[in-house]
């Protein structure tokens, strides 16, 4: 029944069976909102997968962009995961806390640098955890590596570009923040931002994609972007609150075959915050 799921997502039946493969390489990529009171970090020290490195998601970023987590230029990427020890040509697979939650991310920006073989572990270390698999303390020292980045420019939107295709419809738009927050019924957990969504975004929420931190089939995924009002044969533009969760929509969307499709890094971060962006409130 393989052919029912996504190929960019592996289970940790699989995971647990490769540890230890040459050019094998696991990422932990747990991150959390202030309201979830977890630390990736600490989690990571206190035990892990064998082998895994932790790739923080607020370092590895570029810190003049004034907003959280914006993606790197490709030269510091390469070095700092070249010093976790994963190359380019690795296969990568990718995880974070309960599953589908902030590896996708993770799995993009790899993908956008140019690793080819990235891969997102189904139910997260939360999961790996309850089925009583191998954890660690040891922090491994993996020996440096070369990234090759082969950046794709176009994996991004920049405000610029987004605040055209608001203005003409140009693309879908596809929020990944949750139902509350996108209606503007909900306070943004970030201060001084403003409430609601993008004139003609459609509400997509991060947690909608998985269950209990298992990204759902195939079917399942392209019935939700069709009740969701996006066209799978038209462009899409992800966005969430700060660009993480965005990045469950594009695998969703990858997963589906779908290749006309970005990701927003400002995200809610930029355009929320901002005085001079149309922002409307209600369901739809």
């Amino acid at each position: 029944m393989s052919n029912d799921k996504s190929r960019f997502v592996v289970s940790a039946d699989w995971v647990e069976k490769q540890l230890g493969a040459p050019e094998f390489r696991v990422v932990d990529a747990s991150w959390y909102l202030p309201a979830q009171n977890r630390n990736g970090a600490a989690e990571y020290a206190a035990g892990h997968i064998p082998g895994a490195v932790f790739f923080d998601q607020d370092v590895i970023a570029d810190h003049t962009s004034g907003l959280p987590h914006t993606i790197a230029s490709p030269e510091f990427f390469a070095t700092e995961v070249g010093k976790l020890g994963i190359s380019d040509t690795d296969t990568i697979v990718v995880h974070d806390g309960p599953g589908i939650f902030t590896a996708p991310r993770v799995w993009w920006l790899f993908r956008t640098m140019g690793a080819k073989n990235v891969f997102v572990m189904d139910g997260g270390i939360d999961g790996w955890k309850k089925e009583g698999r191998p954890l660690t303390t040891d922090l491994p020292e993996p020996a440096p590596a070369v990234f090759h980045t082969n950046f794709n420019p176009y994996a991004i939107t920049s405000f610029e570009e987004m605040r055209g295709i608001v203005t003409t419809g140009s693309k879908q738009i596809a929020d990944a923040r949750g139902a509350g927050r996108f209606a503007g019924e909900e306070a943004e957990p970030r201060a001084g931002m403003r409430s609601g969504h993008m004139p003609g975004a459609k509400s997509m929420p991060s947690g909608t994609f998985s269950v209990d931190g298992k990204f759902k089939d195939l079917a399942s995924l392209r019935r939700h972007f069709e009740e969701s009002g996006i066209d799978l044969s038209k462009p899409v533009v992800t966005s969430c609150g700060s660009g993480v969760t965005a990045g469950i929509i594009s695998l969703a969307l990858a997963s589906l075959g779908h290749e006309d499709n970005t990701l927003y890094d400002g995200s809610w971060s930029e355009w929320g915050s901002r005085q001079d962006t149309p922002v409307v409130t209600g369901k739809d």
